[in-house]
């Protein structure tokens, strides 16, 4: 016999259920039937902890960088994932793959700090989608990942805000020269133009006309390296080029180039490659180059919205429906 409080309390509700049904057995059967299914309910209170039915409950596993470390989904959406699902962290998963591996469902990308590779896809049995956060893919080898019959999502459309921000940012700094200002080379400039915007026709008119060239595209193999050494000489000697796409996109070498022989006046970047750039690159050395770590995402709402849709694609592959932002090869 199991002895608890809780068994007690059911035990004591088990004797007095038995005896008013004994009082009213020349009752109506169906009072009868329902003293019976009463009873019947009370015995599946008593379950064994750690059974098949209660796992049975358990919340389906993701697999994700430590929430809240370098490169990681901050810490304080955790509670919006684990309303959901079980995370495992990929550092304490390399230590116990044998543990965790059969588990996992879903891959949450974060950034490039898991490597998405065959090695970890054949490790992961189970796994039904591979969720990245923010729009770009090209970090991940899509073919690859679909041969497994795992499905791949990012987050569109929520990170438009806040990208435009950080190019808007980008061309007001470099425009008012803000980091030549902060090394003390030179005061920023203090005067007021009026400005007029004209629709180009084509891209050539476009970098021979612009005072300020802002690239917003997606990478495909059609814009790998859209802008190079034709590109930039055809730009003013006063241009401002800018870049928050990604940083292939652009020959970088063409644009060291571009600046050290001053055909462009200057260029503000949120992208590069690769990312992080080497200490001693020649763009890190340039007092009219600006150069972020890949930010444009990285607000506190951005981030929250496309945690949510993170969780909203996991949850759809899981239960076999349509991931809302699949991306296909």
């Amino acid at each position: 016999m199991i002895s608890s409080p809780r068994c007690e309390l059911i035990n004591e509700n088990y004797t007095a259920a038995a005896t008013a049904c004994d009082n009213n057995r020349k009752g109506f059967a169906l009072t009868n039937f329902f003293c019976m299914m009463f009873l019947f309910g009370l015995s599946l209170l008593i379950v064994p902890s750690g059974s098949n039915s209660l796992k049975a409950m358990e919340k389906p596993v993701v697999l994700a960088t430590t929430l809240g470390a370098p490169g990681g989904i901050y810490k304080c959406f955790e509670s919006c994932i684990e309303r959901h699902f079980t995370i495992v962290p990929y550092e304490r998963f390399v230590q116990r793959k044998e543990q965790f591996a059969a588990r996992i469902q879903a891959l949450f990308v974060w950034g490039t700090s898991i490597k998405v590779d065959r090695e970890l896809l054949q490790s992961l049995p189970n796994l039904k989608a591979v969720v990245n956060g923010g729009v770009g893919v090209d970090h991940l080898d899509i073919p690859l990942i679909n041969s497994f019959g795992v499905k791949v999502s990012n987050t569109p459309h929520v990170v438009d805000n806040a990208t435009a921000d950080i190019g808007m940012c980008l061309m007001l700094a470099s425009a008012r020269r803000i980091v030549e200002g902060k090394i003390g080379d030179i005061w920023s400039e203090n005067e007021e133009k009026s400005v007029g915007a004209t629709y180009c026709v084509s891209m050539d008119e476009l970098l021979q006309k612009s005072d300020f060239i802002m690239v917003v595209v997606n990478l495909s193999p059609q814009t790998h390296k859209l802008i190079g050494a034709k590109e930039f000489a055809m730009m003013k000697p006063n241009s401002t080029f800018i870049n928050i796409s990604r940083g292939l996109v652009v020959d970088q070498d063409a644009l060291v180039e571009a600046l050290q022989k001053k055909m462009i006046r200057a260029a503000a970047l949120d992208v590069t490659y690769p990312e992080p750039l080497p200490r001693d690159h020649s763009l890190l050395s340039m007092p009219n180059v600006i150069v972020l770590p890949h930010v444009g995402t990285h607000t506190m709402e951005t981030s929250q919205l496309m945690v949510k849709r993170m969780v909203t694609n996991a949850l759809a592959a899981l239960t076999g429906d349509q991931l809302p932002d699949e991306v296909k090869a």
